[in-house]
């Protein structure tokens, strides 16, 4: 019978002639009850005049209640899956059939008993609708019990009591490849607890978890609540991840919006999950409007910032992207993404270094770029320590001269990517981003392209990031390396980030350093500790944490904002501006020629010089 109702191997047209014969049955039988109720379960008190009207009638009545169950396309819906919709197609197939047998009754001059009528009519109604959820109510209440004494079974608890964890509950429990039992659902809603969702009870709130995970002997927990994010997000997940189920969320809210939600479009909860951050939100409009038949000129456009601007830059419809890197390999990368999702985008990927004067400059007189996005630079800390004139040579000098080359062309708009790293600075990868702020507004004073920058702090997942470190160092079975117990950091996601720098540049007047509100700082240590628990381990029993010292230039905390900037808000809640600092430009202008010169002797002296432009910038001698 599971055959037949699956469709395994019959076509779905056997199965609709099999219902339509169950159909005409059960109005048969439905009609030959009404008649033997009305006359109190005693066959031989039936009139024969209503026995041969009962017999004459039948024919007409299953004809015409296939006719219309086929119009309303009552034999093409997949009664494994069968909802609120299907049983409003058949009240609706019922309404219409009223006035059919109306008609059937004064064209074959039926003089029946008016209950006749009536009882056969809702008999026929509860028994062919009770019909086509049969399978369902049997898949519910039957067919997720099979196998409950199975180890292997993914025994699931659903987090979330709403549309998006009902359609996930649907699924789970008529899919039989996917070997699954949804045993509880929890919910903070008061009002849901003690109540079933599709014939899963709702065993309580965020605090009954670890209870219910207990009693259930739950092994796979799936949070289904993606309208939830921030704070919220973070308690409910903390709390699961201390179970050591494996976890697995919904995408976010505009999958449900677009219906998407489905097994399929299940995803690991991963460390971003933990942020406790509120969902960032941009105004697209403004930006695409900003882009859109536009030239824009990327820097660094192979890197990890780089290559996510050329992304959404991308959706935006430019008129050209050009993207300028120097390592071949990370602009083939997306210069072939790009391509594959983009075919009519007008795309130019350029190798060069920002450093060389004549490259950048002949690549900005070529293209003519409306909008520069500079992402290009050096950015790991301990590396830069060691090569302390590369940091200047790279970001600080080809930060000034891309943007000079800029200015010479008319380019409209030149947004600097900068780093919380650069506010008073104890390495010189910072302090080398500081003097970039600097120079962009240094040129701002003195060209008519509207010079920004746009600060923020680390990126999960980004190129020598530590989240790539962790996971590495996790596979290898640890130890998991951490500087420092006590040391913190503001995270973002990578497309967070950039969609930031998007929103910003669209309010970029000249001058300003854009401050990118990161949340609520997170320790690295916890995040180390809650990525080995994402993984299935128990720190420090299955994988070990050492704490290996702040390396040099490593501060245990970042700040966004120095002192005398302070700050102005912007449309957008996450998006601040600090005011300009005053300076001497032609000193300014001096000292940068003086780096030069220095960078190029591979001086020592080269943190004493930058220590004297920014007064900022501390270093151990």
């Amino acid at each position: 019978m599971n055959k037949i109702w699956e469709g395994r191997g019959v076509p779905w047209v056997h199965q609709a002639i099999l219902v339509a014969f169950l159909d005409a049955l059960f109005v048969v039988i439905s009609y030959g009850a009404a008649l033997i109720l009305r006359f109190d379960f005693s066959f031989s008190s039936i009139p024969e005049a209503y026995r041969s009207g009962y017999l004459w009638s039948m024919p007409f009545w299953i004809a015409s209640t296939i006719v219309v169950f086929y119009a309303f396309r009552l034999y093409h819906s997949i009664w494994r899956l069968a909802s609120i919709s299907e049983l409003q197609m058949s009240i609706a197939a019922y309404i219409v059939l009223l006035p059919v047998y109306g008609l059937g009754i004064i064209f074959m001059h039926l003089r029946m008993p008016k209950a006749y009528y009536f009882m056969g009519f809702i008999i026929s109604f509860c028994m062919t609708t009770a019909l086509r959820f049969s399978y369902r109510m049997f898949q519910t209440y039957f067919g997720n019990r099979e196998g409950a004494g199975d180890e292997e079974q993914n025994r699931i608890m659903v987090i979330g009591g709403g549309a998006a964890g009902q359609t996930l509950i649907r699924e789970l429990i008529n899919s039989r490849r996917l070997h699954t039992k949804v045993c509880c659902v929890i919910d903070d809603n008061p009002n849901k607890i003690g109540r079933v969702l599709e014939g899963i009870p709702i065993v309580g709130n965020r605090d009954d978890i670890l209870t219910m995970v207990d009693r259930y002997k739950i092994n796979h927990i799936i949070y289904a609540i993606p309208a939830t994010t921030g704070k919220n997000q973070k308690e409910i997940l903390n709390i699961c991840k201390e179970t050591k189920c494996r976890l697995q969320t919904v995408p976010g809210v505009y999958q449900l919006v677009n219906g998407e939600v489905s097994v399929s479009k299940l995803r690991d909860v991963d460390i971003a999950d933990l942020l406790g951050r509120a969902q960032v939100k941009v105004n697209n409009d403004e930006i695409f409007r900003a882009i859109r038949r536009r030239k824009v000129l990327v820097t660094g456009g192979g890197g990890s910032i780089g290559s996510e601007l050329c992304r959404q830059i991308a959706k935006a419809k430019p008129k050209q992207l050009i993207i300028f890197d120097i390592y071949e390999n990370n602009a083939y990368e997306i210069q072939q993404e790009l391509r594959r999702s983009y075919p009519q985008l007008d795309l130019v990927v350029l190798i060069g270094s920002v450093r060389n004067s004549n490259r950048i400059n002949q690549v900005m007189h070529t293209y003519k770029p409306d909008i520069v996005y500079h992402a290009a630079a050096h950015k790991h800390v301990p590396l830069m320590e060691d090569s302390p004139n590369e940091a200047i040579k790279n970001n600080v000098l080809g930060t000034y001269k891309t943007a000079m080359a800029a200015a010479k062309v008319g380019v409209k708009k030149f947004v600097l990517i900068s780093t919380d790293k650069a506010v008073n600075p104890t390495n010189i990868m910072g302090a080398s981003k500081r003097l970039c702020e600097m120079v962009v507004q240094m040129m701002n004073r003195k060209t008519d392209t509207d010079f920004v920058a746009v600060r923020f702090g680390n990126v999960l997942g980004s190129n020598g990031s530590v989240i790539p470190l962790f996971k590495k160092q996790i596979a290898e079975g640890g130890p998991v390396t951490v500087t420092d117990k006590d040391i913190i950091r503001y995270f973002m996601t990578i497309p967070e980030a950039v969609a930031l720098v998007l929103q910003a540049s669209y309010y970029a007047e000249g001058g300003e350093i854009f401050v990118l509100d990161m949340g609520d700082p997170v320790r690295i240590d916890d995040m180390a500790r809650n990525l080995i628990r994402l993984s299935g381990y128990e720190p420090d029993v299955d994988i070990p944490i050492v704490y290996t010292g702040l390396r040099p230039g490593e501060k245990l905390f970042e700040e966004l904002l120095m002192d005398e900037e302070g700050l102005k808000d912007t449309a957008n809640e996450m998006i601040h501006i600090g005011h300009p600092i005053e300076m001497d430009d032609e000193w300014f202008e001096e000292k940068l020629k003086l780096l030069d010169k220095v960078s190029r002797q591979d001086s020592a002296r080269i943190k004493e010089i930058v220590a004297e432009v920014v007064p900022t910038y501390h270093y151990k001698k």
